[in-house]
């Protein structure tokens, strides 16, 4: 099952990575807020100033990651992160694969201390998971979650996403490469029906635009880049909401230890019939 562990690697790393990139024009202002106020008063440098503060501050945030890139269909690479994730590494969400007009599936994820719940769709099984293991797999626990501890082997890569201290320090020292060097400020417009004040800049020939909520706090609430066939958009909401505390119940959930011992090899009339799973 080693390219199961590895794909489920790449499926989660890559859109946290895309995220730190929509953001990527607070990595070369200073984290210190400015004196607040009417957005009007403030200059471009000023509100992304202001906003990597309260990105940085925020004990929980919701992050939504869309990536609508254009290029060959690639069903393993991720097309959307919808997670509400917090310090305490604490998160629920799900992950949905495929990009180019790919189908690549989809996975909720929950992850509550040291547990973590994973429950892939069969799309996602059968794309994810080479060699008939996933279609096994699909058969197997049929709709229900993976359940295990967060650093098993095939539930850490998911579990390291949920970490919002991580991702903050991503954004606090930004990608690789110099941060753009001008910010411009646009006319002030709306985001969801919030107030916004739209920041853009360049960065490595890519166009990022951070939307920052007109009044006081000046919050990031969405950035986009565009750069060739590169198109993604971050939405950022509730700002220090607490993580849904719900988790799967035993009877919704198997344990992590049988998907490790379902044979790669097994056919897949050779599973469990679901009411006779082992749980």
């Amino acid at each position: 099952m080693q390219s199961c562990v590895s794909r489920h690697r790449r499926a989660v790393l890559l859109p946290v990575s895309a995220a730190v990139v929509c953001v990527s024009a607070l990595a070369g202002v200073p984290a210190f807020a400015d004196d607040g106020g009417d957005a009007s008063k403030l200059s471009a440098r000023q509100l992304a100033d202001d906003a990597k503060k309260e990105l940085l501050d925020a004990k929980s945030l919701h992050v939504v990651l869309k990536n609508r890139s254009t290029g060959p269909a690639d069903a393993q690479s991720p097309a959307v992160l919808d997670l509400a994730l917090d310090r305490d590494g604490n998160c629920a969400g799900s992950l949905t694969m495929g990009t180019g007009g790919a189908k690549g599936g989809s996975v909720e994820l929950i992850k509550r201390g040291g547990e973590l719940w994973m429950k892939p769709d069969t799309t996602f099984w059968k794309t994810q998971v080479t060699g008939g293991a996933g279609e096994l797999a699909a058969r197997f626990y049929n709709g229900r979650y993976v359940h295990g501890n967060a650093n098993d082997e095939l539930l850490k890569a998911f579990g390291d996403t949920c970490d919002l201290t991580a991702f903050q320090a991503q954004v606090d020292s930004g990608p690789s490469g110099a941060p753009p060097e001008k910010l411009t400020k646009g006319k002030e417009t709306k985001v969801d029906g919030t107030d916004v004040v739209p920041v853009s800049g360049r960065n490595n020939g890519g166009e990022v635009v951070l939307f920052i909520t007109s009044k006081d706090p000046h919050r990031l609430v969405r950035a986009t880049e565009k750069m060739g066939d590169l198109n993604t958009t971050m939405t950022l909401t509730d700002y220090n909401r607490p993580v849904p505390t719900a988790t799967p119940s035993k009877d919704e959930s198997v344990d992590v230890s049988k998907l490790q011992s379902l044979s790669p090899k097994a056919t897949p009339p050779q599973a469990a019939a679901p009411d006779r799973a082992v749980r």
